[in-house]
């Protein structure tokens, strides 16, 4: 079940809830509503990893376990909080991930981090790691989307 809040005209936040699953796409859908065409390939694949990660390392794919999203546009920004019901993790250190060349042997673990600070102009957590706050500035000095 889909639960949406949708914001009204100004500076107030929409909400999305949803139980854990996989299937994404109508929530991506809604969640992409406003942004413009250009940006909506890059940022698609940016949302789905982070809901992904909500609901399956979060949440366990747990269907009694909520993924909430948070969303507004203030000016040329964009922004997403995602939240979910897990027991959290230990973000690694800005850092760590500054350097997304990962040996081709690795494991898929944190290839999705480093792709969230590829797309996103900013990604950060709580202490907790049960919530992710994603910015994406949309403007004319912003650099052209990664997938065309």
């Amino acid at each position: 079940m889909i639960a949406i809040s949708l914001r009204p005209v100004g500076r107030d936040w929409g909400t999305i809830s949803f139980a854990s699953t996989l299937y994404l796409c109508p929530i991506l859908d809604l969640l992409l509503e406003q942004i413009p065409r250009r940006w909506q390939p890059e940022l698609r694949l940016g949302l789905q990893e982070a809901l992904v990660n909500a609901a399956k390392h979060g949440n366990n794919l747990d269907p009694s376990k909520t993924v909430v999203v948070h969303f507004s546009v203030i000016n040329d920004e964009y922004w997403w909080i995602i939240s979910d019901e897990g027991s959290g993790f230990s973000p690694p250190c800005s850092h760590q991930i500054d350097d997304c060349s990962l040996p081709s042997d690795e494991s898929e673990n944190g290839r999705g981090l480093c792709l969230l600070h590829q797309i996103f102009d900013q990604v950060q957590w709580n202490r907790q790691g049960t919530e992710l706050r994603l910015c994406k500035q949309v403007n004319s000095r912003s650099r052209l989307p990664l997938v065309p």
